[in-house]
């Protein structure tokens, strides 16, 4: 329940910082309504199809202003990777429309491009123009600043990273998300730190009910401290866990710290 619950309050999260726009708005502006109105109608057919994004061109030809409109255009484009013509429509975006769209163009910097340094001008603009909390990435699985902390660590920058991390979970009335403490887990396993990973992978079991790879670590931890029958208790775990589908998957791309169940078969077959 604690796992499902997280998932709708994020995905909650991300589909209102995302969410299509009141036309009522536009309401003393009749162009611009109108392609608010068009843009409606074009979300109501399949994503990418011919009639949506005929629609959007209608909508963005009436109102060259209306931010929405090249942002929804343009999301077919980023999942087909076809990342050029994505480019294009979600610039014009984040120019007409910064703070509604720097976030959404860094972490899919980050998520489908790698693009570690855009990612980062992207999230770190973000902080610099609004006075809020900039909120999750559109996934909703994380914070944006957990992203920052992704594109710090895969640049080398792992101190910062670290910081990132541990300052993001100590934010009052924040609610980790669903793999925080799997991230600083590995973080810390990779510093060498076998003592605070092993306290941040079970508190990811707390929150997150078991992942193959949260046990699969715990089983290296165990490995490395001498601990055989640990290792074995743990290491079919994650082989169970994983097996049964208990384990991170992004529709689109690989996840950040990815384990594959061969990596814990490889393990298991060393004992």
């Amino acid at each position: 329940m604690r796992a499902l619950s997280l998932t709708c309050c994020f995905t909650l999260i991300s589909v209102v910082a995302l969410a299509p726009p009141n036309c009522e708005i536009w309401g003393q502006n009749e162009i611009c309504y109108e392609a608010c109105e068009l843009s409606m109608e074009a979300i109501h057919n399949p994503q990418g199809s011919y009639k949506s994004q005929v629609l959007f061109d209608e909508a963005i030809q009436k109102c060259p202003n209306f931010a929405y409109a090249y942002m929804e255009k343009g999301v077919p484009f980023l999942k087909r990777g076809q990342f050029i013509e994505w480019k294009k429509l979600i610039d014009k975006a984040v120019e007409l429309d910064p703070e509604q769209y720097l976030g959404y163009r860094g972490w899919c910097r980050l998520q489908f491009l790698r693009d570690y340094e855009g990612a980062i001008a992207d999230i770190e603009r973000l902080k610099a123009l609004v006075s809020y909390d900039i909120g999750f990435c559109q996934t909703g699985d994380y914070h944006l600043n957990f992203a920052l902390a992704f594109c710090h660590k895969e640049l080398g920058q792992v101190d910062k990273a670290k910081q990132l991390m541990l300052e993001q979970i100590a934010q009052e009335g924040y609610m980790p998300g669903l793999y925080d403490y799997y991230h600083l887990g590995v973080l810390f396993y990779e510093l060498g730190d076998l003592e605070s990973a092993e306290t941040y992978f079970n508190l990811q079991n707390q929150e997150n009910d078991g992942l193959g790879e949260t046990f699969y670590y715990l089983a290296l931890i165990h490995q490395q401290q001498g601990q055989v029958e640990k290792f074995k208790e743990y290491i079919e775990l994650a082989e169970s866990k994983y097996a049964n589908g208990y384990f991170r998957v992004d529709t689109y791309t690989e996840t950040f710290d990815k384990i594959y169940l061969e990596d814990i078969v490889l393990a298991r077959a060393s004992y």
